[in-house]
């Protein structure tokens, strides 16, 4: 028997990058924009988002935090304040040097074109990361210790100008959310980063089903100014590792920076301790590249848009309206019900299509759980179930009132299903090594995404760098898990160590 053809093309193993971005337009998720670098997010895209953002939203501010917004434009004074940081930031920024336009007629052609005037006394830059205008703010805030701690997110946009742009995973406008905490001791700040830290964690398991690996990031790869960086890093179906989310632990740096002060408990003058944390949209691309198949997409219940749609199948004869009107009112039951204490999402589609057109549609949008009903489920009191974690064509019939009853359940199992499938398959592609030729052949050319390996490592900065730029890999991080084992040889220098570190291919 002939395999039957996808529904996207390349599959994942003839072309994994392209085969991305068909599962991206085939599930109408964004596209790219006629700004260089940008994408327009589109309903369902945006909605998947929205569902992420909320979730957050109620984490952080259960814990404590509040929302607040801060400008867009940020002085270049303000990036000059800290030069590490602006250093680590300065071949990403967009710059704006002027704050007027004025029609002007080209000579030759005579059309008019919009020339820049009124040239600014001081540039802006457009916030890459907003640690310098809020820390501005802070040092307004701080006076005392009965102030702290500050503890304030921001929903925003920000610019990061990309070179090599992909839809979600790397653009030069994205969105995301940004923590920033000022704190009176370096326990609290440390406090704050760990909680915020298991809190990623915690969240991109249980909306995304995505399994990550905690850890801190080597002095190497950690952000621009921080004292440390903690991370979750995340793999995805072609073994390479994303960046899921980060938490910093800033010191005093930007405090000094920014002169974020506070008179403390003993009328003694100190700055304080600053944390910034944040995820972005990137997380989509994560969730796509985690789940999606050679169908398309793969949602996790809870980031799904529609949970479940019913299908009416209906007969060019006299059942339509009583199909249509059962489909109907199994929605509205449905939708009385809750599932992780949202509502459930149902949709009844009743467009004029045919009902593979239909089917296929919803296939690629990754919707979990798919319902149809025709003259026979009707007559029968049954509907016919197909959930997405499972092949397209694979069904089941169940009574009507069952599925009523288990529904949740289900949507439970389907979450349950991709997470233990992703963890599976991360685990398989991690192997440890303790020796640096096998570790050298790893990373051959003929091999492009072989699996991350778990090495000990006691190297120096230097070191890790020249290995990261000669086998175009990097530590993604030194695992959390993992950094009181046995001692054993570094594979590099030969020093006994404890410490683990995890090296891989990412985006």
């Amino acid at each position: 028997m002939a395999k039957p053809k996808s529904a996207i093309t390349p599959t994942r193993s003839e072309n994994f990058p392209e085969w991305y971005q068909q599962v991206v337009r085939a599930a109408d998720l964004a596209e790219n924009s006629e700004t260089r670098g940008c994408m327009v997010i589109k309903p369902w895209g945006f909605a998947i988002w929205e569902a992420i953002q909320r979730d957050l939203d109620g984490r952080f501010k259960a814990t404590g935090h509040q929302n607040a917004y801060f400008p867009l434009l940020i002085p270049l004074s303000y990036l000059e304040k800290e030069a590490e940081h602006a250093e680590g930031f300065a071949t990403e920024c967009a710059v704006v040097t002027h704050h007027r336009l004025e029609a002007e007629k080209d000579a030759v052609t005579g059309k008019t074109k919009m020339v820049p005037r009124g040239k600014l006394t001081e540039p802006y830059v457009i916030r890459p990361t907003s640690e310098t205008i809020i820390g501005a703010a802070f040092s307004r805030w701080t006076e005392s210790y009965r102030d702290l701690p500050l503890l304030i997110n921001q929903w925003a946009n920000v610019m990061r100008w990309e070179m090599r742009p992909r839809l979600f995973l790397r653009t030069s406008e994205f969105l995301w959310q940004e923590g920033h905490t000022a704190h009176e001791t370096e326990e609290e700040a440390l406090e704050e980063t760990h909680m915020i830290h298991q809190l990623y964690a915690d969240a991109i398991r249980d909306l995304l089903a995505i399994p990550v690996i905690m850890g801190e990031k080597t002095e190497a790869e950690r952000f621009p100014g921080a004292k440390s960086t903690l991370t979750v890093e995340a793999m995805v179906q072609d073994k390479k590792a994303i960046q899921a989310g980060t938490s910093h632990y800033l010191g005093q740096n930007f405090a000094k920076a920014q002169n974020i002060t506070f008179v403390d408990r003993d009328n003694k003058e100190q700055h304080v301790h600053t944390t910034s944390w944040g995820v972005s949209t990137r997380l989509v691309g994560t969730l796509i590249m985690a789940h999606s198949d050679d169908d398309g997409l793969v949602l996790p219940p809870r980031v799904a848009p529609q949970q479940i749609v019913i299908v009416p199948v209906t007969p060019k004869d006299d059942s339509r309206d009583a199909i249509i009107d059962a489909c109907q009112a199994l929605a509205v039951r449905l939708r009385e019900q809750f599932y992780c204490h949202e509502n459930l999402r149902v949709h009844v589609d009743t467009r004029d299509l045919g009902g593979g057109v239909k089917k296929w549609e919803w296939v690629k949008k990754g919707v979990p759980l798919r319902i149809e009903i025709g003259p026979r489920d009707l007559e029968e009191r049954k509907v016919c179930l197909q959930r997405r974690d499972q092949a397209p064509n694979e069904k089941s019939f169940i009574e009507k009132e069952e599925f009523l009853r288990d529904v949740v359940e289900i949507l439970d199992d389907v979450h349950q299903s991709l997470l233990e499938r992703a963890r599976e398959f991360r685990d398989r592609n991690i192997i440890a090594c303790t020796d640096m030729a096998a570790f050298e052949k790893h990373w051959d050319d003929s091999n492009e995404n072989p699996g991350w390996l778990i090495t000990p490592w006691a190297g120096s900065r230097e070191e890790e760098e020249e290995l990261s730029k000669r086998l175009k890999i990097t530590i993604r991080c030194l695992p959390m898990d993992k950094q009181d084992e046995p001692e054993s040889n570094c594979l590099l220098t030969g020093t006994s160590t404890k410490a683990r570190a995890i090296w891989g291919r990412s985006y």
